[in-house]
């Protein structure tokens, strides 16, 4: 039995935040699916999370969610402790050329706030639904960019409850990928802009924001890009010619607008949305003998 098995209200250390015992991830993860959270805690400041962490027993695994818009809970719910940064830790600020945002900022935030400051190379994070905190974990990018071609440096909670500031070449950053390890939270992230034209950068932002509108199932219960694109590949490519356009498990679906998302059509369980990424997999690889890569999450215990 782990101490996830017995994590009792006694056993949670104190907190100024608030804790929340089973909590719903099917209220606000992008899906709707999914079982509950065993505890949802929200740090009411960085020194409260730090705290925290540093008192709650190290076996007790710590999950960091944002707005789980790249997330799939499986039905069985997930253990622990997770951490849900409240809107305390989204503030944005214009440093000069850098723009430093919290953890809880989304990407639409911090790229209007540099918009605004007339700074130009963040306009990207107008197409990730994300928040800063999500997009330096995973290095998000979208329309050519990544996180590490902006970032300066983060700082982390580490899951013992040590606070640093790391450089962005301490993140390991490849695509899609950073080596920030489990239970270490991001909290606050510096980007570099570069001087630019105002309007130009707002029709920038506007275009991508249009392009997303025209070709992602942006109004479905969906989880965002559901592969990572192969070297040489795209991977939607690869699964429209799979034959996956539209296809179904239950009550999940292959979008037919964009067939590198996966839809919850009303009723589909985490369960569904797994076998049906799953199933896609298999049929891309019989028909191209390539292995597509989840690049959505998927976390928590199978029913």
């Amino acid at each position: 039995m782990t101490a996830a098995d017995v994590l009792s209200p006694r056993a949670l250390p104190p907190l100024a935040g608030s804790t929340e015992p089973d909590a719903s991830f099917a209220d606000f993860i992008w899906f709707r699916t999914g079982g509950a959270a065993q505890w949802l805690v929200r740090p009411r400041d960085v020194a409260d999370l730090a705290q925290f962490l540093a008192a709650l027993d190290p076996a007790v695994p710590v999950f960091p969610v944002g707005v789980g818009s790249n997330l799939i809970v499986r039905d069985g719910g997930l253990p622990g402790v997770t951490i849900r940064l409240p809107k305390s830790f989204a503030r944005v600020a214009i440093e000069g050329v850098h723009i430093r945002a919290g953890a809880a900022a989304m990407g639409i935030t911090v790229a209007s706030a540099a918009r605004d400051a007339s700074l130009a190379g963040l306009e990207f994070l107008r197409g990730i639904p994300g928040t800063a905190g999500g997009a330096v974990r995973m290095n998000a990018g979208a329309y050519g960019r990544d996180v590490a071609d902006i970032l300066v440096e983060a700082t982390v909670v580490r899951r013992d409850g040590t606070i640093e500031t790391l450089p962005a070449g301490d993140f390991g950053f490849r695509y899609r990928h950073s080596a920030l390890p489990p239970g270490d939270i991001v909290v606050e992230a510096l980007f570099r802009g570069t001087p630019g034209d105002k309007a130009v950068i707002g029709a920038e932002m506007d275009r991508i924001a249009a392009e997303r509108e025209a070709s992602q199932p942006l109004r479905s219960r969906t989880g965002g890009s559901t592969f990572k694109n192969p070297m040489g590949h795209k991977a939607w490519q690869l699964v429209d010619a799979a034959g996956c356009r539209g296809l179904t498990i239950g009550g999940a679906q292959v979008s037919e607008k964009h067939t590198n998302f996966l839809i919850n059509t009303g009723d589909a369980t985490s369960a569904d949305i797994e076998a049906l990424g799953d199933e896609v997999r298999a049929r891309v690889k019989a028909q191209s003998g390539v292995d597509l890569e989840w690049e959505i999450e998927r976390v928590g215990v199978k029913l």
